[in-house]
């Protein structure tokens, strides 16, 4: 047995199922060709955002043009920030648009859709497969660097005028042995579960976004988290078999989320899997003493969709 064999069998040694046995669980949903398949994919951490309303209205009205499907999936692998009743409020707040994905979650909080669990909290077996077919093909490893010794690091970067991060020769945890990894589990040493990214940042990528076009970047080179201390997903794993498998066709994000793009292509790419196309929008605006800002969370109440509904603005005016 290799060592990445090895290794990936003495990290999960409770998964069992294959890659292949999801691929037959969630097949291609077999619809005709140009059909587009979208998602909200919003975190129950708080109230309805104004943006993640014009974002999931774009989502909506993108797929069933093209006759599609557009569904609900709840991405609460943030436990610490999640708030009651999290789910009914995103539900409750979309119906209230008339916003009723085709598949996710209904009022009452019951799933509907084949492609389901539609919440990432109850699919961690599925990322777990995934980790550890990583892990096997020498794509992951698990660092067991504190985060005093990842500040350290980061100081010593930003001494040097370096960029900061966990890549090339400052992933102190990318070289360990078998033997030294083994031992620091049985001292029961937490650690991560980072990705050996094979990207180089003088190489380039180019991918077609929807809405703006050709857009080049540096190739990821980072060696990014993909599991955290208590195995639960980042969402750059998560959203990334999720996509797969519930057969995302394109995904429309703010454009905040294009630097990231590299990171998520690269991850598409390793996994085996087709990349959705993506689709970057502009972010809500505020007219502020003659400029525009972003819209915020912490200082403008009408961020909040509940605003609008407290000041009487009737919901097709909001729409427009």
């Amino acid at each position: 047995m290799s060592d990445t064999n090895a290794l990936a069998d003495l990290l999960f040694p409770s998964i069992t199922k294959t890659p292949e046995y999801y691929e037959i669980l969630y097949p291609e949903r077999g619809l005709p060709e140009g059909t587009v398949v979208t998602r909200y994919a919003p975190s129950p951490t708080g109230y309805l955002h104004i943006g993640a309303l014009y974002a999931a209205m774009n989502e909506q009205r993108v797929a069933k043009q093209t006759g599609g499907i557009f569904y609900l999936r709840i991405e609460d692998t943030d436990k610490k920030r999640e708030i009651e009743d999290g789910i009914a409020q995103i539900v409750n707040g979309l119906q209230a648009f008339g916003i009723v994905p085709d598949e996710g979650f209904a009022p009452d909080g019951s799933e509907y859709g084949q492609y389901g669990p539609y919440q990432q909290s109850k699919r961690g077996e599925i990322y777990q497969t995934f980790a550890k077919e990583l892990t096997r093909q020498g794509l992951a490893y698990p660092c067991f660097c504190s985060e005093e010794e990842l500040n350290e690091v980061r100081a010593v970067q930003e001494s040097e005028k370096l960029r900061t991060g966990y890549y090339g020769k400052w992933a102190k945890c990318r070289e360990l042995s078998l033997d030294e990894i083994k031992a620091n589990l049985q001292t029961g040493k937490p650690y991560v579960l980072r990705l050996r990214s094979p990207g180089k940042e003088e190489k380039r990528i180019s991918f077609t976004d929807v809405i703006k076009g050709k857009i080049e970047m540096p190739e990821n080179d980072q060696d990014l988290v993909l599991l955290k201390k208590d195995g639960i997903p980042t969402y750059h794993l998560a959203h990334a078999v999720d996509d797969h498998f519930m057969r995302t066709t394109h995904v429309v994000r703010g454009d905040e989320w294009i630097s990231s793009t590299n990171i998520h292509l690269q991850l598409f790419w390793l996994l085996g899997f087709k990349p959705p196309k993506y689709a970057h929008i502009a972010p809500i605006m505020k007219e502020e003493n003659g400029s525009k800002r972003k819209i915020s969370k912490r200082k403008d109440p009408e961020a909040a969709v509940l605003f609008y509904h407290g000041e009487g603005y009737p919901k097709e005016s909001v729409i427009e």
